[in-house]
């Protein structure tokens, strides 16, 4: 066999060759002068495919890591948490960095980025316009959210690939000129594909979604962010983090019955709420961690992403050991375990915040609508929706999605479909399933699972997001009419699934959908209700049981991944000027040395504003390549406190009423720079970075808000705004929407010093107030250099 190497010595520099691999030389490497394992001949043929599909420059590089954590350790002279171990393991400076959890900001250095296509194509955009020539970390691109659910799998993914022909094209092209993976149109979800392929214990990923802490069921801290910190660490950019905080979850006792690790994420959801994870890590310890699979703790971290945290994440154990194994990844998990102590918390670690669950006594749990922490027993959702005045029929449940689309996810709700169909019985809610790639799919094609579900009432949808980003052209109901539907999804805020804020979207467990769809209302509780047969028997639902994985080897399906040539030379990557689609990015203005004075505000915002509110997916996914077109759904979601109408702001200039966009355009066109006013938590949600970039296109300075969410403030940041908070919270009723606001003391803008706003009233009276800021010094030169990606380039 010719043995090469995939290691650090050939890919140091950006650009530099490295062979593709094959089933004749695939290795694992743990970086320049450490150890190298070879895979033996006999390794699996699913083995062999999951290798390839490693980018130039991939590597298992513990030792680097033990390093680091022994220097940190010297330093800081206590036993550390898992979180800490594994991020401190990948500093820039181990020896000299600042560390004070929840205060300093960390220069770090992650081992690979992982990009979905709607995000992608501003990523690759703004990657373009920094001039560098090959990415220089393992990098990918997934192709999942453009995808929208109509028909069923094979008619829904083939017209994608038709409507989003520029986009993939272009996507395609980039991917193989800079040195990307490119996973295509029906290759799953992002999470589940870098779950299957690229997650391991101990890896540092970051992707552009913010769910991709989806990755901490293996042991790996995978943080969501914006597309501009990607391009950083394509760029080879040290990346900025503020010291997470750790929040410790213990659990002990045993996983039985109906309860599910959704049960687990969907509590924890309720206790912290959507912004009590706000800059921690989450990590989950104690000795109920082994009764929950791989794939079920990749469940809880991934919705960790519900209550604000910055990633979640559980020590490794044989469970993941047994998930490595059966895809693919023997030889890391081999790898693993020689570092096992790294990849757990140290003994006496101490956490800044302490959860105990006791999986014995936890219940099954379904939590909203509207809001994913608002948690219910399912054993009382009847009578609260009863009393709330929710509609008790379920007209659709939905399964699957990037939360809960694993094998064992689907065998458990096809047990309960088993029973139902045994008995004679269908759904008589709509029932949809989605497979969360095109390895599940196969897997439980081949299995059986897929006909049993299809039989009991469901319709397989494409290996994508689909419903559970907006990306659903449902019929079954009008706009506007209330209605109720339950999914084993993620994220439930108003009008999320089918753009209908009428919908009340409830989430919860694959097993609690399918039986909520069997019995097409939410007054039923599997555990002591029944169900009614055709035949007129009585019957109740035996608790679900399914398979954590496969008794045979998993089946990769059809090979939908490109590697990225050795040589691009010849690549050619397009972007027609006359595109609606992609647009080519032009550079924003710096900052002009001067405070920012008389801005007016666009609007002031009532209640819950998420990134869905402030740049809509669903039907204006499309134009995520083109600022200009997508600018055109800003705040267009937001409640204007003035009115409590949506989409509708006065036009201080003309004195007109018009939508959001509109009076932003006119603002602009008239040299008039404008902010917007916020409440608790702005931003919460979607890592989406258009939600920065549009204000800032659309002539936006600052966002003057109660609180943020972690990702959305960073990416504001990142391209030259001012995200600021009241130092005195009740000094958001001091702001009406006819005022002017100057924002003072910009030229002495330095760390942890407050600015100073002046709100001219429209009676000519003023008030001061005091706004904090958490820019540091490297922050602080993005907002003077107009954006992140304008101080990129002056540095080069």
């Amino acid at each position: 066999m010719d043995k090469r190497w995939i290691n650090e010595e050939q890919s140091a520099s950006v650009g530099s060759p490295c062979p593709r691999v094959t089933p004749d030389n695939v290795t694992v490497a743990l970086g320049t002068g450490a150890r190298r394992f070879h895979v033996s001949a006999a390794f699996s043929a699913k083995a062999k495919v999951a290798m390839s599909r490693f980018e130039p420059g991939s590597s298992v590089n513990y030792e680097k890591m033990h390093e680091n954590i022994n220097i940190v350790r010297k330093r800081l002279n206590r036993p550390l948490t898992l979180s800490e171990k594994i991020v401190y393991g990948h500093l820039d400076n181990p020896a000299g960095q600042e560390i004070e959890r929840g205060r300093t900001y960390l220069r770090l250095r992650p081992d690979r980025v992982a990009m979905q296509d709607a995000t992608a194509q501003m990523a690759m955009l703004q990657f373009i316009s920094s001039g560098l020539p090959k990415v220089a970390v393992p990098s990918t691109i997934h192709c999942d959210h453009l995808i929208e659910a109509q028909i069923g799998a094979a008619q829904d993914l083939q017209r994608a690939k038709d409507v989003n022909q520029e986009v993939y094209n272009f996507l395609a092209t980039a991917a193989a000129k800079y040195g990307v993976g490119f996973w295509k149109p029906g290759s799953g979800i992002i999470h589940q594909i870098v779950l299957e392929n690229y997650a391991y214990p101990g890896v540092m990923l970051i992707g552009t979604d913010s769910h991709t802490p989806n990755g901490g069921g293996l042991g790996s801290i995978s943080i969501g962010v914006g597309g501009a910190d990607a391009v950083d660490v394509m760029a080879g950019i040290p990346w900025e983090l503020k010291c997470p905080k750790v929040i410790g979850v213990r659990l002990t006792g045993t996983l039985s019955g109906w309860t599910s690790p959704k049960d687990v994420i969907l509590k924890v959801a309720g206790i912290l709420t959507v912004k009590g994870g706000t800059g921690a890590i989450v990590e989950y310890h104690g000795p109920g961690v082994d009764s929950v699979s791989c794939t079920g703790m990749a469940t809880i971290c991934n919705m960790g992403a519900e209550i604000g945290a910055t990633t979640s994440l559980f020590p490794y154990n044989h469970r993941m050991k047994t998930y490595m194994e059966k895809t693919g990844r023997g030889e890391i998990a081999a790898l693993a375990d020689q570092f096992k102590d790294d990849l757990v918390p140290d003994k006496g670690c101490e956490y800044d915040q302490l959860i105990e669950i006791n999986l014995s006594e936890l219940k099954p749990h379904i939590n909203g609508p509207f809001t994913p922490d608002l948690a219910h027993p399912v054993s009382d959702i009847g009578a609260i929706a009863k009393k709330s005045g929710w509609p008790l029929e379920v007209k659709v449940g939905l399964i699957g999605s990037c939360t809960n689309s694993s094998y064992e996810d689907m065998g458990r709700a096809a047990s309960l479909a088993k029973q139902a169909l045994d008995k004679g019985l269908k759904c008589k809610a709509q029932f949809t399933v989605t497979p969360g790639s095109e390895q599940i799919r196969a897997t439980i094609e081949r299995d059986g699972y897929t006909k049993i579900l299809s039989d009991v009432g469901g319709v397989v949808l494409a290996n994508a997001c689909g419903p559970c980003i907006g990306q659903w052209d449902r019929k079954d109901v009008k706009k506007g009419e209330k209605n109720t539907i339950v999914t084993s999804y993620n994220r439930n805020f108003t009008a999320r699934n089918d753009a209908n804020p009428a919908t009340h979207a409830f989430v919860t467990s694959p097993e609690i959908v399918t039986a909520l769809a069997l019995a097409g209302t939410l007054n039923f509780n599997p555990e002591t209700d029944y169900l009614t047969a055709p035949s007129g028997e009585k019957f109740k639902l035996e608790p679900p049981t399914g398979d954590e994985l496969p008794s045979r080897d998993f089946d990769p399906g059809q090979d939908t991944y490109q590697h990225p040539p050795t040589d691009s030379s010849s690549v050619k990557v397009n972007v027609n000027p006359s595109s609606n689609r992609l647009q080519l990015l032009e550079p924003f203005d710096k900052w002009h040395g001067k405070d920012l004075e008389d801005l007016r505000v666009l609007i002031k915002v009532k209640g819950k504003c998420t990134t869905d509110h402030i740049s809509a997916a669903g039907p204006w996914l499309k134009f995520r390549g083109h600022l200009d077109n997508i600018s055109n759904n800003l705040l267009i979601g937001a409640v204007n406190i003035e009115n409590d109408a949506v989409n509708k702001v006065k036009n201080q200039l003309t004195g007109e009423y018009e939508g959001v966009p509109d009076v932003a355009r006119h603002y602009k066109a008239n040299g008039v720079n404008w902010l917007v006013v916020g409440d608790e938590n702005y931003g919460e949600g979607s890592s989406r970075e258009h939600a920065a970039l549009e204000p800032r296109h659309l002539g936006g300075r600052a966002i003057i808000v109660k609180s943020f969410a972690r990702i959305h403030e960073t990416n504001l940041k990142k391209q030259g705004l001012l995200p600021l908070t009241f130092a005195d919270p009740s000094d958001y009723d001091k702001i009406h929407p006819d005022d002017k606001i100057s924002i003072t003391g910009l030229k002495s803008l330095s760390p942890g010093k407050p600015l100073t706003a002046v709100i001219k009233h429209s009676d000519g009276s003023q008030d001061r107030i005091s706004l904090n800021h958490t820019f540091n010094e490297t922050q602080i030169e993005w907002f003077q250099a107009g954006s992140a990606l304008n101080r990129m380039k002056e540095l080069q």
